[in-house]
This record gives structure tokens, sequence and C-alpha cells, in this order.
């Protein structure tokens, strides 16, 4: 549990470095850096950004929609993007066991009895009560989950072995 834990909060200091914290000062460090260094020693740029506030604000207004463009264009368009998710999807524990929760829980389970029970019915065999007691507990799982309810107790990622 600690090992987890230390891993987990490995990943969540990653995620808000890397998100907000070094996105933030990457920013502020280019554009002061460019305004300082490049512009504000030139006299013909000078003349258009007088001061670094109108810089900052110019930068933005043209900056935020290339940006945007250019992010929807690396998901949307570029085959880097399919090739990150095809490197997470195969590291990721899931991919080819039952996740769990509603899927380990319920739809596998109730998958399994209706094969029996159909491989049941066409030999021409009757349900024993145990089976409908089994059918039962599905339908009142999908049910729940049906109107928004969860399973018993949902189960954390780092309970499950």
């Amino acid at each position: 549990m600690k090992k987890k834990l230390v891993f987990r909060s490995w990943s969540y200091f990653r995620v808000g470095y890397a998100q907000y914290f070094a996105f933030i000062l990457a920013m502020l460090n280019m554009l002061t850096t460019t305004y300082y260094l490049a512009i504000k020693d030139d006299p013909t740029i000078n003349a258009i950004f007088p001061n670094f506030s109108i810089y900052v604000i110019v930068s933005s207004v043209i900056g935020v929609p290339l940006l945007v463009i250019v992010g929807y264009l690396h998901m949307k368009k570029s085959p880097a993007y399919s090739a990150d998710q095809d490197i997470l999807w195969e590291s990721f524990p899931y991919s080819y066991k039952l996740p769990p929760g509603i899927q380990k829980e319920c739809i596998a389970p109730l998958y399994l009895e209706l094969l029996r029970l159909g491989r049941k019915s066409l030999s021409d065999e009757k349900l024993t009560s145990e089976e409908l007691k089994q059918l039962q507990i599905f339908e009142n799982k999908l049910d729940l989950i049906a109107k928004g309810g969860s399973i018993p107790t949902p189960k954390k990622f780092d309970e499950i072995k």
C-alpha cells in the first residue's frame, strides 16, 4: 500500500507540475524573455509594443487561437497522437482483463450465465432454483446500475491485486 502511495504521489506531482506549474512558468518566461531581450531594444518592434502589457495582450489574442488550432491538428490530424494513445493502451493493465466494478461484478458474469443458459436451452434442460436465483441477482444488479447506482461498494483500483 505504501509503495502504491509513493507512485501515485509521484504521478500526481508530475501531472501538477507539467500541466500547471511548468506551463505557466514557461509561458511567463517566454513572454518576458522575448520582450525584454528582443523587443524592448529594437525601435521598430518597440513602436508596435511600447510596453510589456500590450505585448502580452497581443501575444495572447494571437497565440491562444493559434495554439488551439495546433492542438486540434495534433489530436485529430496527426499520427503522433494516435501513436501516443497506442502506447498508453498497451501499458494499460486492463487491456486484456476485466476492470473492477461493473464489468467484473455484473456484465461478465451475466454474459457467462447467459451462455450457460443458452447452451442449456438448446439441449432442452430445465433451470434449477439456484440458476433462477443467480439470474435474479444479475437482474437486480443491472437494474441498480441502470438507475445510476453502484454495485454495493465501489472498489478502488489500488485495492485490487
